[in-house]
């Protein structure tokens, strides 16, 4: 399973923006093969899925906690994958996490989990 590395959280006002990112830790792999997901968890919640692109078509799912106010994309490089987020609210409050999966389809289950990036959003 490829490494990856989740990067861009920070505190933001309610109505906010914030584009997260996850790139591969290891050069050789390129996350372009690969399913990515995004998924959150808040202090006393579950792990859940927010997002996801697939590798064989790029179709992207949202949960509906966050659609339409998120979006998932591949970078130019081939090893990044984003996560913008708009219009921010409390409840996106949570350590978000990024992981990729090599079947190349949407959602997938993960378990290994890196550390995270923290998303505050509180005036």
């Amino acid at each position: 399973q490829v490494q990856v590395v989740e990067s861009g959280g920070g505190l933001v006002q309610p109505g906010g923006s914030l584009r997260l990112s996850c790139t591969a830790s290891a050069s050789e792999f390129a996350l372009d093969y690969y399913a990515v997901g995004w998924f959150r968890q808040a202090p006393g919640k579950e792990r859940e899925r927010v997002s996801c692109i697939s590798s064989h078509d790029g179709s992207t799912y949202y949960s509906d906690s966050v659609k339409g106010r998120f979006t998932i994309s591949r970078g130019n490089d081939k090893n990044t994958v984003y996560l913008q987020m708009n219009s921010l609210k409390p409840e996106d409050t949570a350590v978000y996490y990024c992981a990729a999966d090599w079947r190349g389809s949407c959602p997938f289950t993960n378990t290994v989990w890196n550390q995270g990036t923290q998303v505050t959003v509180s005036s």
